[in-house]
């Protein structure tokens, strides 16, 4: 019985998030259009929202931790959920994400994510990928703000495990920016594919830079090794053994 009621209540929460997004993107629309520092605002306060609902609906709290992210950097982060999206966003000044595409042609997600300076990919065609990608980072660095990008390529469950994509080491070198890796737990209180919603305290972590300047082997090296154990190691805070 306490499992469907929360299953009702995840559902409400996720329904509203959604209304939440729609809402707040039609209210800011117009002046988004206008102004770039309108479509932050509407972003960040629809982060706002949905970490303040989470506190309440489903006992989600969330914490940012380490050193945030400020200037010209690229931020390499873990990727589990929606929610470390929004966590990151609503912390660092001007995040533009690295993006799939196909996000580009959803409603709301895909205006605000241009107006912000988000960087869509195709992710079919590495190398030709890669190369556009690069580019086309370029030409958003002529804006300031913090370049996110889930090194990985996608959510990945807790416990699970995928390698690392050197589309990170590749920016990483011709931008010549530091590089805040960023650890998380947030999948084990908001699953990638399912609707319940479990308490706890969910962390999204920086961690300590990455000079700019090294080889991109090295780069790729160190940066999985920080992120992948930190994140480990937020999981065993949380209570998840593995299995």
């Amino acid at each position: 019985m306490r499992n469907a009621l929360r299953w009702v209540i995840s559902l409400l929460f996720t329904i509203q998030i959604y209304l939440a997004m729609l809402v707040v993107g039609l209210v800011f629309a117009p002046f988004a259009v206008f102004s770039r520092n309108a479509a932050f605002l509407a972003c960040k306060s629809y982060c706002r929202w949905v970490r303040w609902t989470a506190t309440w609906m489903v006992g989600i709290r969330t914490e940012v931790r380490g050193p945030v992210p400020t200037g010209e950097v690229l931020v390499a982060a873990k990727h589990q959920s929606f929610l470390d999206i929004l966590m990151i966003f609503d912390t660092v000044p001007r995040a533009k994400f690295i993006m799939k595409r196909e996000l580009l042609w959803t409603p709301i997600i895909g205006i605000y994510a241009k107006r912000i300076g988000c960087v869509p990919v195709n992710r079919g065609k590495r190398g030709t990928a890669i190369a556009k990608m690069v580019r086309d980072v370029a030409k958003e660095f002529a804006e300031p703000g913090q370049l996110v990008i889930y090194s990985q390529g996608t959510r990945v469950a807790p416990g699970d495990y995928k390698p690392y994509k050197i589309g990170t080491g590749v920016l990483y070198e011709e931008l010549g920016e530091v590089c805040y890796p960023a650890a998380t737990n947030v999948g084990l209180f908001w699953p990638r594919k399912a609707i319940m919603r479990k308490p706890g305290l969910a962390v999204v972590e920086f961690l300590e830079p990455i000079p700019a300047g090294l080889p991109r082997a090295e780069f790729m090296k160190i940066l999985e090794r920080r992120v992948e154990e930190r994140s480990n190691a937020l999981l065993r805070e949380a209570g998840f053994d593995g299995h």
